[in-house]
């Protein structure tokens, strides 16, 4: 029998031309939100042969078709529904289609890519009919339906070749490409919502994510979207090595309805990761953990019968963890059925109020809040600035280069810096093969990445190979308001955060006035045009070098300094960083200058509010260990306290004896 009316959604008439988005956002703030259970488990119940896979359109079809559950939406349609009818009768409110492997990149494997879109649209159809059905017959109730975008067969961040870490079975340009048809596909069939669902690669599912987007502006309309992500085992990562919260801060800045845990883990298994989760995220969170851990002897493969699987999920709704709660893999009606009568009366979870970070991550997070000290970002991966990884990366060794990034991890770099702009270098294709090697190396990958270049097309192509949140260094006003706009708003539909330059159509800003005129355009811009969140905004407001003998260069770093404070009194939740060895370029040569230049800027800077900077950490010195003669004639120089500042400097420090090994240190 169907399940009694459950709550105030059944004042809705589903006939009435209902708004189903706001209509479920209603639904969320007033109960737990039931999604169904496993399709292919329920597939699997009806002991189907090659031939009733095939159908009569697929007979002749040259390859085995068995196993391919998505196909059923054309060949075996009633099945389909009825499965989904039974979910409803249980008491789901939102169904998944049948579409977890209906990208041309799964559907590869039976020759069957020409049609993704048709299976797509079909399997929208059918949940949609059993949804529309359903709530003719009992007026009481709302359902939607969630097309189903599962993670393909291949994975865009790890290498399917031991011998080659750069090499991909899979680009990103690929998978946009198969998750734009679809996610047509499910919106031509009447979905109410997406699903992006089964994560184990956080770089799958940021291309999900654009080319979902991509679509919603071709289209002219959006969608609700979740998304859920999936922990392979008690280490709390997913395949690919994220953990809980570097996943997270990879999606954060996305427009979603929900995130979520699915698969993999049985209900015992993933509930720290939930725990975790709940406490993160500002959105609502979803959870459909499988039936238990896979036990081949078992009649549905999984151990947890609905008595025993409804109780752990109740409990942690009772917890006020859940908003949206089903089942995965080895649940049946059955398991629906029991979980929505055990949740009944239990409120959901209200999201928390998080004050707004700057959220980045690679393997690992880098949650910038405002009591996080000064973030380190090391300097030595770029070929502009560090003569023996150019050399390195002009001579073909990628191993060489991820020797010097492992050291400034080692070191302390808290992310890393990395510009290939060489004219000896195809630069877009070098960006892609170094960063497919860093991915290779836990210990380097578990820190984001910063993409630094001047051309925009190495910086896509960065921005393609990422799997956690980075950032774009960067972007300004100098091509003007226009593409100003368009590049910062392809920076947050890549999932990343950006360095704006003070620069403009005027040329580069060298003073107080222009640094602050300069960021205050853009935050306007941004935040007011563009919807860039602000705490993804980082400025750099030029750190130009002193101590040239030129009188309008003293001011410059007295200046970046000041701007910095302005910035952080009158730009809310913007971040600001810049590059620091370069205000000591003119000492080029002179390590125990230039390190003690660039530790008294620091601490100025950052006293100032300066939140992180693009510096060599291995050699950054303590500002209280800076002899005191040398330290108040490099003062006099950055702060520009006294007209022959820059002469007392030079002499100084042609009488500082060099370290053995100062410029060997420097260009390491």
């Amino acid at each position: 029998m169907p399940a009694a009316p459950r709550g105030p959604e059944s004042i809705f008439d589903v006939n009435a031309g209902l708004d189903r988005t706001k209509a479920l956002e209603r639904l969320l703030g007033q109960r737990i939100v039931i999604l169904d259970g496993a399709m292919g488990t329920m597939i699997q119940s009806y002991k189907l042969d090659e031939a009733g896979f095939r159908g009569e359109r697929f007979k002749d079809w040259p390859r085995e078709l068995k196993g391919n559950n998505d196909l059923l939406n054309l060949t075996q349609p009633q099945i389909i529904q009825a499965i989904h009818r039974e979910y409803l009768e249980a008491g789901a409110d939102l169904l998944e289609t049948n579409t977890f492997n209906s990208t041309a990149v799964s559907l590869a494997d039976y020759k069957l890519e020409a049609v993704a879109c048709e299976l797509n649209a079909a399997g929208a159809r059918n949940a949609r009919a059993a949804a529309d059905a359903f709530m003719a017959a009992n007026p009481g109730r709302l359902c939607w339906v969630a097309g189903a975008l599962g993670p393909t067969s291949k994975t865009a961040s790890l290498s399917p070749d031991v011998h080659n870490p750069a090499f991909r079975a899979i680009t990103w340009d690929q998978l946009v490409a198969a998750y734009c048809e679809q996610s047509r596909g499910l919106l031509e069939g009447g979905a109410d919502l997406l699903l992006v669902e089964t994560v184990f690669d956080s770089l799958n599912s940021k291309a999900a994510l654009f080319a979902i987007e991509n679509c919603f502006e071709e289209a002219g309309r959006r969608l609700p979207v979740m998304v859920s992500f999936t922990i392979t085992d008690k280490s709390g990562r997913t395949l690919s090595g994220q953990t809980v919260e570097a996943y997270w801060n990879s999606v954060s800045n996305h427009r979603l309805l929900s995130i979520g845990i699915n698969c993999a883990l049985g209900p015992n298994e993933m509930r720290p990761f939930i725990e975790e989760l709940a406490g993160l995220a500002d959105i609502y969170v979803s959870a459909h953990p499988n039936a238990g851990l896979p036990n081949p002897m078992l009649p549905t493969g999984f151990p947890e019968t609905p008595e025993t699987f409804a109780p752990q999920l109740r409990e942690w709704c009772a917890n006020g963890w859940l908003n949206l709660v089903g089942g995965c893999c080895g649940t049946t009606p059955a398991h629906i059925k029991v979980l929505a009568e055990a949740l009944g009366g239990l409120p959901p979870r209200v999201p928390p109020k998080v004050e707004p970070c700057t959220r980045l991550s690679g393997l690992e997070p880098l949650t910038v809040r405002p009591e996080t000290n000064f973030v380190n970002i090391g300097e030595r991966t770029n070929v502009t600035g560090s003569p023996k990884f150019a050399k390195l990366i002009l001579a073909g060794d990628y191993e060489g280069g991820l020797a010097i990034a492992r050291q400034q991890v080692e070191n302390g770099a808290q992310m890393i810096d990395v510009n290939l702009d060489e004219a000896m270098l195809d630069s877009e294709k070098a960006m892609t093969t170094f960063l497919n090697y860093v991915a290779s190396e836990p210990d380097i990958a578990r820190v984001p990445v910063m993409i630094d270049s001047s051309k925009w097309s190495v910086i896509e192509a960065g921005l393609k190979c990422i799997q956690g949140k980075g950032v774009v260094n960067s972007i300004s006003l100098k091509e003007g308001e226009e593409k100003f706009k368009s590049q910062a708003r392809l920076i947050r539909r890549y999932g990343a955060a950006v360095v704006v330059m003070a620069f403009d159509e005027r040329g580069q800003a060298d003073s107080f006035e222009r640094r602050i005129q300069l960021c205050q355009r853009s935050y306007r811009i941004l935040t007011g045009e563009v919807g860039f969140p602000p705490q993804d905004i980082i400025f750099d407001p030029n750190v130009l070098t002193v101590g040239t003998g030129i009188e309008e260069h003293n001011n410059y770093a007295a200046d970046f300094i000041r701007a910095t404070q302005w910035i952080k009194e009158h730009l809310p939740l913007a971040r600001v960083s810049g590059g620091i060895s370069n205000v000591s370029f003119s000492f080029r040569g002179n390590n125990l200058v230039r390190e003690a230049m660039h530790s008294a800027f620091l601490y100025r800077a950052v006293k100032a509010g300066l939140d992180m900077g693009i510096v060599n950490p291995g050699l950054l010195g303590v500002y209280e260990e800076i002899p005191k003669d040398l330290l108040e004639r490099v003062e006099d120089v950055l702060l520009n306290r006294r007209p022959d500042a820059t002469e007392r400097l030079v002499s100084f420090a042609q009488t500082i004896k060099q370290k053995d090994q100062a410029q060997t240190q420097e260009d390491a």
